[in-house]
């Protein structure tokens, strides 16, 4: 009968082995060139986030634009204010112009002339032969305009106030 082999040990705690571990590896680039780099790509950033900075404060005259004319798109809306809100669309588009416009320029226009130089700002003729051409009537009291007219204009304005640039 041949001899049954003899089992193998129990395993013993003591035979356990450490595991090596790899050497740390730091976080930070070792190369000096990945420096330039991180330093260019903060400097793009920065310049980035700059103009985008002083671009909108650059356009912070279009929102306060915006408000006042949504405030009397509202007005316009109510029957009782409607012939005083109309009133002042004129002076607003006045007011806007001449915070980026050269004063000696825009203050002495008025009649065919202003609306010309609106036009000017904005592609197109929506000022001398669309619903721009209220303004007038508008400035200088030549009478009531239509709700329909009134909307066109207020539309127009608007639109000329986030996209006119200076002429």
């Amino acid at each position: 009968m041949p001899a049954l082999p003899t089992p193998p040990p129990a395993p013993s705690i003591a035979d356990l082995k450490e595991i090596a571990l790899p050497p740390p590896i730091p976080y930070t680039p070792q190369a000096a060139g990945w420096w330039v780099l991180l330093a260019l790509v903060l400097l793009v950033v920065l310049w980035g986030v700059a103009l985008r900075l002083h671009r909108w404060w650059r356009n912070r005259y279009r929102r306060a634009a915006q408000r006042e004319l949504a405030a009397i798109e509202q007005a316009v809306a109510d029957p009782s204010q409607r012939q005083e809100a109309l009133a002042a669309v004129p002076a607003l588009v006045k007011r806007t112009v001449l915070t980026w416009a050269p004063r000696e320029t825009v203050a002495p226009l008025s009649g065919e002339a202003w609306l010309g130089y609106l036009d000017r700002t904005l592609a197109g003729d929506s000022f001398t032969r669309g619903a721009g051409r209220h303004l007038q009537a508008l400035a200088y009291g030549g009478g009531d305009i239509t709700p329909d007219d009134s909307q066109a204009l207020l539309a127009l304005l608007h639109r000329w106030i986030d996209d006119h640039v200076p002429a």
